[in-house]
């Protein structure tokens, strides 16, 4: 049992680290291609199938990484239990990028947002102390997950590591929502491929250093750091240079004036709150997965499985996410669409522009999973993978085919939510998503469904629920605004419908009303 705890969070490193990698790239990819030509959307559609995401490096620098030493095994499953934990708790601060790209509209405004997230992480910094030096630690890691002391006490010392990088990390998102506001997309796109590049580099560079036998655990997470400084070195020049000097210090009433701390982090709450659940369903997949088979030689299988496919399975869809940051650019209130009158973008053009990333997306998951051998060749070339194993990921690959849809309809609504600033209706989509996911993991096996078709199966069903919460959320908005639109026709309309004699009555008010204002003035 306890080899099957390592070999679970061996995997967990390797999905973790890939989704970074993939969370930075397909970030990047999808705002450097949909927002940079302010004319028209549809100008870059072309260009999203030019990028793809460096998954064969991250997977070879992973294998590099694990034979450093004899206890490569303990050293994966450390750092990758310590990433893990660290993005369950600050992951969601990511998600901060949106109030840069929706709120931050003065000097002022990006004032109040960066003192939210240096709170924010200095508030994780210490959290990490804690997790590192108390009690707290030992029953979160070693006692909640079932390691020994010795995994135990590498993890909580690869979480002592990386207690600033959520800081670094969070000041880079803020920025980076800034730039995408103001269409610097392809400064965003640059600095999350930049980071990429760079951890790849420190960690070549730092496998033939001495920490190879001093402190192995530096090597992966170092890199982390200095890819989080390029990125947001990158972002934080590229705010100063092109922005920092064009904005106002203070937000003008034409925009609302200057956001305050509370309007932002309740418009942030829902989006970290469903960030988080996102974060927490495939570990509790895979546990239900395992626990089905009954701890098995087929629940590792199936877990392994689970593994393999995560990444490959997200590479056709998961830059569908970002189509949520689309609707925000593109505001009419946003600033620097009003300087950009001649070309506007409606929303019609939104609309197609999306219909045709959920087209592209859903032919390339029918073209890659269901061609025969393809899906197999992927994964024998580029996770390494035997033929054998390749073939049991068949089924699981498939079903991530129709994930496309909910994932699109998802995004959509939420960017349109997010430019009305009512995101706290999107706050019972994270719940519905968990429960239903559950549930499939519950009822599902007496179908007979087991291992890895249970846990992507499952994984759709919770999306589904998800996005249909989302739709019915955002009808709920969208028929209050037609109540709304039609109470104020009634008041128009019962003004235009009042008597001559009112309306010169109204009149004469005002002009008595007005003589005796400057008669009260002259007095004074």
């Amino acid at each position: 049992m306890q080899a099957f705890s390592l070999n679970g969070m061996e995997g967990h490193l390797v999905r973790d680290k890939v989704r970074l990698s993939h969370g930075h790239v397909g970030w990047s990819r999808c705002h450097t291609e949909l927002l940079f030509p302010p004319p028209s959307c549809a100008v870059s559609l072309p260009g999203n199938l030019t990028l793809s995401n460096p998954y064969d490096i991250f997977q070879a620098l992973n294998r590099g990484i694990a034979t450093v030493k004899e206890d490569a095994i303990e050293m994966l499953a450390s750092y990758g239990l310590a990433y893990s934990l660290m993005k369950f708790f600050t992951g969601p601060m990511s998600d901060f990028k949106n109030v840069g790209l929706v709120f931050v509209n003065s000097k002022r405004d990006r004032r109040k947002a960066v003192f939210c997230m240096v709170t924010a992480g200095v508030i994780a910094f210490v959290l990490h102390i804690l997790i590192a030096y108390t009690d707290l630690g030992y029953y979160i890691i070693n006692k909640l997950h079932h390691v020994d002391d010795s995994v135990g006490n590498k993890t909580r010392k690869a979480f002592l590591y990386l207690a600033a990088f959520p800081l670094l990390d969070a000041m880079a998102w803020i920025h980076a929502g800034i730039l995408l506001k103001h269409k610097y997309s392809v400064i965003v796109g640059s600095a999350s491929i930049s980071d990429v590049v760079a951890q790849i580099v420190f960690v070549a560079i730092l496998l033939h250093s001495n920490l190879e036998c001093v402190e192995p655990l530096l090597i992966p997470i170092l890199s982390l750091y200095m890819g989080a400084l390029v990125r947001f070195t990158i972002v934080g020049l590229g705010y100063y240079c092109n922005i920092h000097d064009n904005i106002p210090e203070s937000s003008g009433m034409d925009v609302g004036g200057d956001a305050t701390i509370k309007k932002m982090l309740s418009f942030w709450w829902p989006l970290a709150l469903i960030l988080a659940t996102q974060r927490i369903s495939r570990p509790i997949v895979n546990l239900f997965v395992s626990r089905d088979l009954k701890g098995t030689s087929e629940s590792t299988e199936a877990v392994a499985v689970l593994t393999a496919t995560y990444p490959v399975g997200h590479m056709p869809y998961g830059w569908l996410t970002e189509l949520r940051a689309v609707y925000p650019a593109f505001d009419k209130n946003n600033p620097s669409n009003k300087l950009d009158a001649g070309s506007p973008v409606t929303k019609s053009h939104i609309k197609k522009f999306t219909s045709c990333c959920l087209a592209i997306s859903f032919t390339l998951c029918f073209v890659v999973f269901w061609t025969p051998g393809l899906s197999e060749k992927i994964l024998i070339d580029v996770i390494g993978v035997d033929k054998s194993f390749a073939d049991l990921c068949v089924v699981p690959l498939r079903i991530f085919s129709f994930f496309p849809v909910p994932v699109t309809v998802r995004a959509h609504l939420t960017g349109w939510l997010m430019t009305l600033k009512k995101t706290f209706v999107l706050a019972p989509s994270s719940v519905l998503r968990i429960i239903v996911l559950i549930t499939s993991l519950v009822v599902l096996p007496y179908m007979g469904v087991h291992g890895a078709t249970l846990g992507v199966g499952s994984l759709l069903a919770g999306f589904i629920g998800e996005s249909t919460m989302v739709a019915i959320a955002a009808c709920y908005v969208y028929r209050q605004q037609k109540n709304s639109e039609m109470s104020n026709d009634l008041v128009v309309e019962g003004e235009d419908s009042a008597p001559m004699s009112e309306v010169c009555s109204r009149t004469q008010m005002d002009a008595i009303e007005e003589l005796q204002e400057e008669e009260e003035e002259e007095q004074e």
